[in-house]
């Protein structure tokens, strides 16, 4: 991107005073001092690495859609090889879930433990699969490949083993450990297991106590929701197995468009020690002395795989007594020759224990881009992990010579200034902070990944896909997250890529609708629009409750946020009328606010095609809005938080609300999945409702509502993340809250604060210093941005090129003038006409 950031940035701004709200805001000449601060010199923890435990959030309510359904396994950030354990069911697990043991014991299908496929209560391991996703609400994607030591006779098919009840092993927590780049377990068939990785291959120690019946089944066709196809190859003389794996199928048991493939995983696993034989399964049919084996799992009628159905190999090893067989493996989308390249280029000779030292430095050097200063281990190991957990995805989809298969399941090559290219993209999710924590750390990063986007739209006829999986879309959630992306992308600084190009494809998106726009194809939970009902949008002014968007309210205030970010980069771009054409849509939220909603409140209502409200409205109902409740969703408005209190009746309306909707009548908290009336700050559309107490003039709320926050649903412990962690996205809440900061603004680089919880911290050009950070002292009582003294509750956008310090003194009591005034608050924006 050429154009020239000073110009870009005095162009925004002054296209922002143009579109403040009417509560007569300007935007800030804080921060235009570069002289900053001084303070002590840093007693930054260092070997940050030491204080990652990957078996935080591993454990929760057995109800998957409660649990942070993390994956710990050996891999590096953003690696595309994920290499860990697949957990099999137990009759104490099934007992926990009548829904699941029926749908296991009664209508004979595969289900997995949890996403992921990791569960901290259950005790088998059925596999070590080379690829997952973390922390996903969908029960289950990817799981590629499970390769299981086993040491008995294959009397029968695995296929046909409706909870691996056989053909898996027990292991104890005991002994069991997770590091960032290192996994290991001892099974209780008296295999030891070991587990390394490098970006795109992985290695394994298999450590045989008794040599007797040494055998690995490479179950290939049981990716974790069911495969199209799959094959298998031994070659005992050469020491190796080949073969793929075809699938897809994420959420595809919500409904039938993502009941299909779209990827293709090949592999090559070489083993050092000998093949002395070999045997096969196909469905219901074990042949011994095969070496091939060919044919998926299917994904049944329902998305869900049948029992009885898929295929794989085992081989026979000949080992001694405590002797190790070790396999290394390479990976591709593309073919097996690229997945050869990988594995001889990545591992290039290197022993077990060099590259799990090298994938310990990859860890420490991402991890350690935040610097922190505490004497609070329990806290360094919340904050190390969650920071840890935020740098899984998007994953490196391109092999090493740069070739990817594309969104019209083409081979492509990486090009231009691009390095990589990336996938699995949880849009809904991970536009909120995850993205943004990303490029503060690497705008060289954030660059590629808007590339990666911007390449699939391209690919995929220029549509920007909300939730991509590998190669393929899946249309999962609402909402337009890609725009948001992009937006935020260059806000942040990062601009390596087309963004000329992505604008105007956005643009396009924006303004005319598609044959998906006006197709109910997919729809609720798949709508393959970018812009559902964009039509209606387009004459309405709101997308109606008959329409094709899953929740016609919900999507409007999804789409109020994304055509507010295009307004943000069309002002970067120098674009003023398409800025503010575009601000005046963002305001479109408007037209779905019922002042009248229940007798004595106004809510976001769904609206009608004619016009008229929604019947059988009830505000705190979790079954209206996409995962949440109106009474939730009425927060979710990030650009414009002034205008919300003056529809609400002004700012002590507004913050009397949000006191009721995070308290009980009796003052105690409500955080977590409770009644909807209240809020869930563990799911998506609660975690911006802390900060919206910063414009009701109130400041010193939101520091307390987000320090409560953290202190009761992020622990030390195996059950430590609240809810799913959705690819990174609430791990990113938790580092941003953490530090004091949060984005608030689609398609901006502004912050808001709350207080930090360390004493000094260091992330991109920021350092926060705060000495007297404890559990007591939550709130801010004075603020320095570069020696200045302020007021203000936010920090504009100076800092992703410039070095900003902020010096906090914080309080046990809060400091009420903090905030307080209009001219403090974080800007709203709204139509110029308001």
């Amino acid at each position: 991107m050429n154009q020239n950031k000073v110009a870009r940035h005095l162009a925004l701004v002054s296209l922002s005073s143009a579109i403040l709200t009417a509560c007569g805001q300007a935007p800030s000449a804080q921060n235009q001092h570069t002289d900053a601060s001084v303070s002590a010199s840093s007693n930054y923890v260092t070997d940050v690495v030491s204080y990652v435990d990957p078996l935080i959030g591993t454990q929760g309510p057995f109800n998957h859609r409660q649990a942070g359904n993390v994956t710990p396994g050996a891999l590096v950030p953003f690696g595309m090889f994920n290499f860990g354990p697949e957990h099999a069911y137990t009759e104490d697990l099934l007992a926990e879930s009548e829904g699941i043991s029926k749908k296991i014991l009664q209508e004979k299908k595969r289900v997995p433990v949890s996403p992921g496929g990791y569960n901290y209560q259950a005790s088998r391991v059925k596999g070590f699969s080379f690829t997952r996703l973390s922390g996903t609400g969908c029960l289950g994607a990817s799981g590629d490949i499970p390769v299981m030591p086993f040491t008995k006779d294959v009397t029968f098919s695995p296929a046909t083993d409706p909870i691996n009840a056989y053909f898996s092993a027990g292991f104890s927590h005991d002994n069991e450990t997770a590091i960032p780049g290192y996994y290991q377990v001892g099974l209780d068939n008296g295999v030891n297991v070991e587990l390394a990785a490098t970006t795109r291959t992985g290695i394994a120690n298999f450590t045989y106590e008794q040599a007797d019946n040494a055998k690995l089944l490479f179950r290939t066709s049981y990716s974790q929701l069911g495969s199209g196809d799959a094959y298998v190859k031994v070659d005992a003389k050469q020491g190796e197995v080949t073969g793929y794996v075809t699938s897809g199928n994420f959420c595809g048991y919500l409904g039938e468009h993502n009941q299909r493939d779209y990827y293709t995983l090949h592999f090559v696993a070489k083993l050092d020690k000998p093949i002395s034989g070999s045997g096969a399964w196909k469905d219901g049919e074990v042949f011994k002395g095969q070496d091939s084996a060919k044919g998926g799992m299917g994904y049944g009628d329902n998305g869900w795989p049948d029992i009885g159905k898929g295929s794989g190999v085992w081989v026979d090893l000949d080992l001694d007594a405590g002797e190790t067989v070790q396999m290394r493996v390479g990976i591709s989308y593309v073919s097996l020759d690229n997945a050869r390249e990988n594995l001889k280029k990545e591992q290039a000779g290197q022993n077990f224990a060099e590259l799990r030292k090298g994938a310990q430095a990859a860890w420490e050097q991402e991890l350690s881009k935040v610097k922190v200063e505490s004497d609070d281990t329990s806290k360094l190991r919340v904050f190390y992990t969650a920071l840890y957990h935020s740098l899984y995805h998007p994953n490196i989809f391109s092999d090493v010579n740069g070739q990817y298969i594309g969104f019209d399941q083409q081979v492509h090559t990486v090009k231009g200034t691009q390095t990589h290219q990336y996938a699995n993209f949880s849009g809904w999710d991970v536009y909120r902070s995850q993205l943004q924590l990303i490029t503060l750390l690497d705008k060289k990063r954030g660059s590629d990944i808007a590339q990666s986007l911007f390449n699939q739209a391209s690919q995929y006829n220029g549509v920007w896909d909300r939730w991509t999986h590998n190669a393929g879309t899946t249309g999962v959630m609402s909402g337009d997250p890609a725009t948001i992306a992009i937006a935020n992308f260059v806000a942040f600084g990062a601009d390596d890529f087309d963004v000329s190009g992505a604008y105007q494809s956005l643009r396009k998106a924006a303004t005319e609708p598609t044959e998906f726009d006006l197709s109910e194809t997919g729809c609720p939970v798949f709508c393959r629009g970018q812009k559902p009902s964009l039509d209606q949008w387009q004459t309405l002014g709101y997308i109606s409750e008959q329409s094709n968007s899953w929740e016609g309210a919900s999507e409007t205030l999804e789409q109020a946020s994304s055509y507010f970010s295009l307004s943000q980069l069309a002002a970067r771009l120098g674009k003023q009328g398409d800025a503010a054409r575009f601000v005046n849509e963002a305001g479109f939220w408007r037209n779905i606010y019922n002042p009248s909603a229940t007798e004595s409140l106004g809510y976001i209502q769904g609206r009608n095609k004619d016009g008229s409200w929604k019947d059988e409205f009830d505000p705190f109902s979790g079954h209206l809005f996409v995962e949440g409740s109106p009474a939730q969703y009425l927060w979710m408005i990030p650009h414009d938080g002034a205008g919300l209190a003056k529809v609400l009746g002004g700012e002590k309306a507004m913050s009397q609300r949000l006191d009721s909707h995070f308290r009980k009548a009796d003052g105690s908290w409500v955080l977590y999945r409770d009644s909807a009336e209240f809020a869930d700050v563990s799911n998506q559309p609660s975690i911006l409702s802390p900060w919206m107490y910063l414009h009701t003039g109130e400041a010193y709320k939101t520091q307390q509502t987000v320090r409560e926050t953290m202190k009761q649903l992020w622990l030390d412990a195996p059950d430590g993340i609240p809810g799913q962690d959705d690819l990174g996205q609430m791990s990113s809440w938790y580092v941003f809250s953490s530090l004091g900061l949060y984005p608030k603004y689609p398609g901006r680089a502004d912050l808001v604060l709350s207080s930090p919880q360390f004493k000094r911290a260091s992330i991109g050009n920021l350092t926060l210093n705060a000495p007297q950070a404890s559990a007591e002292h939550i709130y801010i009582n004075t603020l320095k941005v570069n020696g200045e003294a302020t007021l203000n509750s936010w920090i504009d956008e100076t800092y992703i090129n410039e070095p900003v310090t902020l010096d906090f003194t914080l309080s046990k009591t809060p400091n009420k003038a903090f905030g307080s005034a209009v001219e403090n608050r974080p800007p709203s924006y709204g139509p110029a006409t308001q």
